[in-house]
């Protein structure tokens, strides 16, 4: 696949290449990343998609993947191919960290190759050993030091060396306490001059100390000297150095020469951690974006559903704004998509998204679309987006256009994606609009797909007019005028021209008068498709408002269902109960017609025999179940009861409620007349109110008559 420099630019390709590589762990990761181009083979393309899918799925599992950080290790690799060279202590700990890191990934991915099989099919015939770490750590301890016991004369070397400084450190003890008994020695006593302890001797008294003077003080009042004792146990000590240095050098070299037939083995681990740190940061930046890898088509299908541009998403995500994701639609039958409207409503985002989504892929990232969509591979993709003067060549913005479609014309075919801003501009609009039809014309007939936003209204007819060429544009609010950033395909959009002005406050007269000035035809065309527009946006706002309905009375609907399930099944587990509960009244009646038979003619026999028969009858209907299912059958019969006692005892309380509330309500009060059939309070006895004195009335219950108050009383009967 061969893609323009000026493509990559256009559609900001290295921006999204920059925010991957900040996420690489290495160096030489950082170096690949930046390198990322979209592949040329297919096989090799749908592999590295996989193998970033398989990363990803990492991050959401207990089995993390492990660390693949290392220092890189091209000088030694370099030098293990000199013949006689040798290999720096510090250079054995880096090839012993790449190789432990490598063997720990490939041993985890042989692991959980069942969750990652991708990865460990990249990873399998890379060679796993643990001679290079077993060896170097023979030789050199934690620290990056040759170890004591690397060699046996090392040993002895080092055992001697230590003795010496032993007997350099007794001498030098013994001479600081002769001198400085003296008083020969500065208040400092001592210092260390080429890495040797000496004693700092006052000026005056230098004669006086034997040894070697190996400096003084700047002021000259000190002069620093080597004990004599000392001197000759640091000869002996300088002897012994040197041989533990050409010890250690052959040492380094004996293990240069064991690891030099391992070179190779290493190039492969270093490369190996760093396309695997390029992964590593695809598969980071893929779940920084939401990407995900979508269907690929065998055939051209090309379905991108709620796209987002990845930088726009990132830099609103940073600002708490919304990015507005974009659905778009090619296949043969609708093989060029003709996007108009007005400015700054989304046309360029969509045509940016587009394109650098289909590199991103092409390249092996993951890209932010609905897990529902579907993407086709394309050999080029051509775009003419942006600013496209061109200062160094001297060239208008006409001119280079023009240039741009001529490159166009000699690579377009029907493997080719072209995405073009402002098709025709630059130019006469007439003359400049019929020269863009034709390009677009020739874009068709050679079976292209691709993308362009325009402002002509002779490419909407073109794109109304060609059965595999569509209409869409950008939604405005036809009242605030404002952009929706939503692309409705089908359509052709207006520019609101006027609209526009008059809502940034250019005199309506003055829009009038530019009205006149133009074709009559033009003006009705663009007010006929403003008009569309307008109607469309009110039948989508009236489908999604049905569609919130339909989801409600669906949600409902199962609502009901559920319920009409639960009291089905409370009202079989009833039945069963209301069944069995019928067979033991069944029962009982029989029993007290015997008992009453018994009573009366006190015949046992005929009562036994009788019994004995409907204990007959009764096992007749019974079937020999287990204990076990017999007790199942017990608790279940047990939960109904309980269920059924639980719903009465509801019922039962709220009749309670109910009774205690209309108790409770306050009852108005009587007016009591002379004849009145009265009792009183909470009483039995009813009388008949005789006479009324002020608050109090005079009772008649026959055999006696009693006064009380009004308010004791309750109305039985009025007076007829």
């Amino acid at each position: 696949m061969h893609i323009q420099e000026k493509t990559l630019k256009d559609i900001e390709f290295y921006t999204v290449l920059d925010q991957m590589a900040a996420h690489c762990l290495t160096h030489l990761g950082t170096e690949k990343a930046l390198q990322t181009v979209p592949y040329s083979k297919k096989h090799e393309l749908l592999n590295a998609l996989a193998l970033t899918n398989d990363y990803l799925a990492s991050f959401d599992n207990d089995n993390r993947i492990p660390n693949h950080g290392f220092e890189p290790i091209t000088n030694e690799i370099k030098l293990l191919k000199i013949e006689n060279s040798y290999l720096e202590t510090i250079s054995f700990r880096k090839i012993k960290a790449i190789s432990a890191a490598s063997n720990d990934i490939i041993n985890f991915l042989k692991k959980f190759k069942e969750y990652y099989p991708n990865l460990f099919d990249y990873a399998e015939n890379i060679t796993v050993t643990t001679d290079l770490i077993t060896q170097i750590d023979a030789i050199i301890d934690r620290f990056g030091d040759v170890k004591d016991n690397a060699s046996d004369e090392l040993f002895r070397l080092r055992q001697d060396i230590n003795g010496v400084r032993g007997k350099i450190n007794q001498s030098f003890a013994s001479a600081l306490t002769a001198y400085s008994g003296q008083d020969y020695l500065d208040d400092i006593r001592e210092s260390v001059v080429e890495n040797k302890r000496v004693l700092a001797v006052k000026a005056m008294y230098r004669r006086k100390v034997k040894g070697a003077i190996l400096g003084g003080s700047k002021t000259g009042s000190i002069v620093y000297i080597e004990p004599e004792a000392t001197f000759k146990y640091t000869r002996e000590l300088n002897n012994l150095e040197f041989e533990e240095k050409e010890e250690v050098t052959r040492i380094l070299k004996q293990l240069t020469n064991f690891i030099r037939p391992f070179r190779e083995l290493l190039q492969d681990y270093q490369q190996f951690l760093t396309e695997l740190d390029v992964i590593f940061a695809k598969a980071k930046y893929a779940e920084s974006i939401n990407g995900i890898l979508p269907e690929i088509s065998e055939t051209k299908d090309y379905v991108l559903r709620e796209a987002i541009h990845p930088l726009l998403y990132l830099s609103n995500k940073k600002k708490n704004k919304t990015t507005f994701p974009q659905s778009i639609e090619l296949h043969p039958e609708n093989r060029i998509i003709v996007i108009s409207g007005p400015n700054a409503g989304g046309k360029s985002i969509t045509l940016k998204t587009v394109g650098l989504l289909q590199v991103m892929l092409q390249s092996g990232m993951l890209i932010p679309v609905h897990e529902r969509s579907k993407v086709c591979l394309f050999d080029r993709i051509l775009t003419d987006i942006g600013d496209n003067q061109s200062i160094e060549n001297h060239l208008s913005t006409y001119s280079y256009r023009l240039k741009q479609m001529n490159y166009f014309l000699k690579k377009c075919n029907k493997h080719t994606l072209f995405l073009i801003d402002e098709f025709g501009t630059g130019s006469d609009p007439e003359l400049g609009g019929a020269l863009a039809e034709t390009f677009l014309e020739e874009f068709y007939h050679r079976e292209a797909f691709g993308i362009i936003t325009t402002h002509y209204s002779n490419l909407k007819v073109l794109a109304n007019e060609l059965p595999f060429m569509q209409n869409a544009n950008m939604m405005f609010d036809e009242k605030s005028l404002e952009p929706m950033f939503k692309l409705a395909l089908g359509q052709a959009g207006s520019s609101f021209t006027f609209e526009v002005a008059q809502k940034n406050g250019i005199p309506y007269s003055l829009v009038n008068r530019a009205k006149k000035k133009i074709e009559r035809g033009k003006v009705r065309f663009d007010a006929t498709i403003a008009k569309l527009q307008k109607e469309r946006s009110k039948l989508e706002k009236t489908e999604q408002s049905l569609k919130i309905n339909e989801r409600k009375t669906q949600s409902e609907a199962e609502k009901l269902e559920e319920i009409n399930f639960k009291i089905q099944k409370k009202l079989e587990s009833y039945q069963e109960l209301y069944d069995s509960n019928q067979r033991l009244v069944y029962l009982g009646q029989k029993m007290n017609d015997l008992s009453e038979k018994y009573f009366d003619n006190k015949k046992k026999k005929e009562l036994m025999d009788e019994l004995f028969k409907l204990v007959q009858i009764e096992n007749s209907k019974r079937k020999k179940v287990s204990a076990k299912v017999k007790k199942v059958q017990k608790a279940k019969e047990q939960k109904v009861i309980k269920e059924a006692e639980k719903t009465v005892e509801v019922i039962r309380q709220k009749k309670k409620a109910a009774k205690i509330k209309v108790d409770a309500a306050p009852q108005p009060k009587p007016t009591f007349k002379i004849g009145d059939r009265v009792r009183l309070q909470d009483g039995r006895a009813v009388g008949s109110i005789d006479k009324i004195e002020k608050n109090k009335a005079f009772i008649d219950y026959g055999m006696f008559t009693t006064s009380v108050d009004m308010g004791q009383l309750e109305l039985v009967e009025r007076m007829k």
